[in-house]
Formats: structure tokens, sequence, C-alpha cells
């Protein structure tokens, strides 16, 4: 990173990396998943997420129905 990245250009690439690593945990949360034990990779890759990241960027998710003028959409998820 460069000096000049800093406040939310350094969060947003943050959160992109953090985001990224997570794609070990895909194949536990996609359509057809059999609910298998997360490996190893996957906990790591957790634990070391900043959660509001994670947070955010599912909220954020959300949000894109109304933007691209599409019919909302609620999965029943309450955390």
């Amino acid at each position: 990173m460069s000096a000049l990245e800093t406040g939310p250009t350094v969060r947003a690439q943050e959160c992109r990396d953090d985001l990224s690593n997570m794609q070990v945990c895909a194949p536990l949360v996609l359509p057809g998943a059999v609910n298998p034990a997360p490996n190893s990779d996957c906990c790591v890759a957790l634990q070391s997420t900043n959660k509001s990241c994670l947070c955010n960027a599912l909220r954020a998710a959300t949000t894109l129905t109304s933007l691209c003028n599409l019919p909302a959409f609620d999965c029943g998820i309450r955390a």
C-alpha cells in the first residue's frame, strides 16, 4: 500500500482481501451443500475476517435489488 492509501481506501481493500479469503468456505454455503463440517482453512479464514466487513457485505448485498430496480428478496435470516 502506498502512503496515500488511507482511511476508507485501506478499509475497502482490507475488506476485499478478507472476503476473498473467505472463498475457502464457499463449498459450505453454496446451494446443495450437505452441511459438511468446515475444514481448518475455512475456520482460519473466518477467525481472521473482520466481522464488520462480512456483515456489511451481506447488508450491502441485500440492497442491490433496489439499486438494480429489481424486486426485493428476503432470505429469512435473522442474526
